[in-house]
Formats: C-alpha cells, structure tokens, sequence
C-alpha cells in the first residue's frame, strides 16, 4: 500500500480550510460531496501524487449512513490534521492485513470518482482514529487533476501511547520513510516544503 493523501478536520468546512491554508500559505481548491455521510471536502494537489483535504459533515445534508466516516461525528475542538489514508490495488485481497476492526470497506462515490474505502461500523479507526483508512480507486486516482500546490510532504510523524504496537501493525501494510512513529498522546503531525519555505501541519 502506499499513501494517498491526508485530511484536516474541523466542526465547520470554513474552519479545516482556514486551518490548512493558514499553516502552509496556500489556498485549497473546489472539492464536492459525499452523500453516504453526509459531509463536503475542499482539495489541494501536492507534489509525489499526495493530495490534501479538508473535509467537515455537511450541515444542509442528511447522511445515508451513520456513525460517519472519519469519527467526525465525535469531532471536537479547533480543526487539525485528523487522517490519513492509504491506497491499495486490491483491498478485498489485502484486507486482512489490517486489523479486524479496520476491515469493513464500502463503496463511495463522488461526483464521476468511484473508490471503495475502509471504514469501521463505529466510523471510529484503530488506534484512536490514528491507524490510516485504505482505499481502492476504481477510476484513475484524483490526485493529478488537482490545482496544484508546490508543496511536498516530507514527514508525517504519528504520536500515540502504543507506538509500538501501531507501528507493528503499519509494518504489515506500509513501507515509507517520511513516517514515523513515536510515543505520547494521540496527535497526527506533518512536516512540507512549501513554496514559502518548511511548515508545519497539525
């Protein structure tokens, strides 16, 4: 599996936009809905074929489906960066590499972009939401159509009590050398090259 791209959350859109654009110095582009949850995104391409969104539930929407993807129905505080989420060429076959509770996968849809992604029944993923969702794109991944940012992500470091036992189960589906995994409370952090120099997205 390899990495797809990140999110930032926060309890309003406008709120995990100003956030993201606040901290690495560029606008986010147009993005779309998701009908199954009941939640919208805005989207910004990096470099590597990563891209970026913020995402947020949709307040003039009805989801389809509860608890929501991304525990974002639990979401509180100031926006931050909240997931990450991997791509995977096959995940019916792979699956069972993630933990148990991560396998469940559904089929989303977005405007003409089709992707199946694992979300737990729960919308809570392992690790305090800390473990990556994975997805399967069934069209060409969207990455390269995005407005581009000039920003390359250059460590994604993940903070969490049982550093040792996530990093274990990322080892069974990960090989990257801009993560790493340490010790503490539960925190996402990423580090960029930006086109105004190094940031810091937490």
């Amino acid at each position: 599996m390899i990495l797809d791209h990140l999110a930032v959350a926060g309890q309003t859109l406008q709120e995990a936009v100003a956030h993201t654009e606040e901290a690495l110095g560029i606008p986010l582009g147009p993005g779309g809905r998701h009908a199954r949850y009941g939640t919208y995104n805005r989207l910004i391409g990096l470099e590597d074929g990563l891209y970026l969104e913020a995402i947020a539930i949709d307040p003039d929407a009805r989801p389809e489906e509860q608890p929501r993807w991304f525990n974002l129905d639990r979401f509180e505080g100031p926006a931050r960066l909240s997931n990450w989420i991997l791509r995977s060429g096959d995940l019916e076959a792979e699956k069972h590499l993630l933990p148990p509770h991560a396998q469940r996968h559904v089929s989303m849809q977005r405007g003409d972009l089709r992707w199946l992604m694992t979300v737990p029944a729960d919308g809570l993923l392992p690790f305090d939401n800390l473990f990556p969702a994975v997805l399967q794109w069934q069209a060409e991944p969207p990455a390269g159509k995005l407005p581009q940012s000039g920003c390359r992500l250059t460590r994604l470091v993940l903070s969490h009590p049982e550093a040792a036992e996530l990093q274990t189960a990322l080892d069974r589906i990960l090989n990257d050398p801009r993560l790493k995994v340490e010790a503490g409370e539960p925190a996402l952090m990423a580090e960029f090259a930006t086109p105004h120099g190094p940031r810091v997205l937490r």
